[in-house]
């Protein structure tokens, strides 16, 4: 499962949406949780994971928010560490034992603001994961890119200018796709088409919580290798209960077949 908590689950009015989080990782259960927007957690993000029953992976960032990988027992992890990129946010590796050989995970979150950045960012992690030696691998996280395959026009239409821009290249016409489509082209497999169709079409913001800066975009993704997505099983958004509430994205979640090692 990939989720964005936004802000470490504390609002700048001091709201704290922790117990929700906790409540919506519970009900759903994932051996596996990348976690993006971890502002303030570095040294808190182990209490919140024993509340989870796993144990926490986190990339700590320059610039923006950390990142993390949790993992639950009986998976363990062979390897862990950061992508050593100067990333806006960050990236976390986490590489795990199961039965069908390593498993290795990446939890990203790329810039928000420039569409150039994030296609830098996605170029280091294609080769961070043509280094991972292995055939089963997942980049999960929140991306910032809309979909190359799908007609945005409208959809930007209804931003304000500020953030319509983000998502926009140079010439101010053309909607940057560019991070996802680099991933793709590096052989990685979009999950999302494998869900069977989901009402309403796989879009992971905004939730109740807000967002001005979205428009009904998917912006989350679960990106894997052949191997690994010829595996997965369902494919789905978190919606509803305490998940509408919990973050201003909504969490992404696939079953895969693969037992602990």
């Amino acid at each position: 499962m990939t989720w964005n908590i936004r802000t470490g689950g504390r609002d700048g009015d001091g709201t704290d949406r922790r117990d929700r989080i906790v409540s919506v990782v519970t009900a759903q259960r994932p051996d596996v949780l990348a976690l993006q927007e971890l502002r303030g957690m570095d040294a808190t993000l182990g209490g919140l994971a024993g509340r989870l029953g796993m144990t926490a992976h986190l990339a700590r960032s320059c610039f923006g928010q950390p990142v993390a990988v949790l993992v639950r027992p009986p998976l363990r992890a062979l390897r862990a560490g950061p992508v050593r990129r100067p990333f806006h946010h960050a990236a976390a590796r986490v590489q795990v034992a199961t039965g069908a050989g390593p498993l290795t995970v990446f939890s990203a979150h790329l810039s928000p603001y420039s569409g150039g950045r994030r296609r830098m960012e996605a170029d280091w992690l294609a080769a961070a994961l043509g280094r991972t030696g292995g055939e089963l691998a997942l980049l999960a996280g929140d991306l910032n890119t809309l979909e190359p395959t799908v007609d945005h026009t409208a959809r930007l239409a209804g931003l304000a200018t500020a953030y319509r821009r983000r998502h926009l290249r140079r010439d101010g016409r053309t909607v940057d796709t560019r991070a996802v489509a680099r991933l793709l082209d590096a052989g990685l497999a979009d999950l999302w088409p494998r869900s069977g169709g989901d009402e309403p079409g796989g879009l992971t913001v905004p939730t109740r919580h807000g967002g001005a800066e979205f428009a009904g975009m998917r912006l989350d993704y679960l990106l894997a290798t052949p191997a690994l997505a010829d595996r997965v099983r369902v494919v789905r958004v978190v919606r509803d209960g305490d998940a509408e509430t919990a973050s201003d994205h909504y969490p992404v979640l696939a079953e895969v077949d693969l037992a602990a090692g």
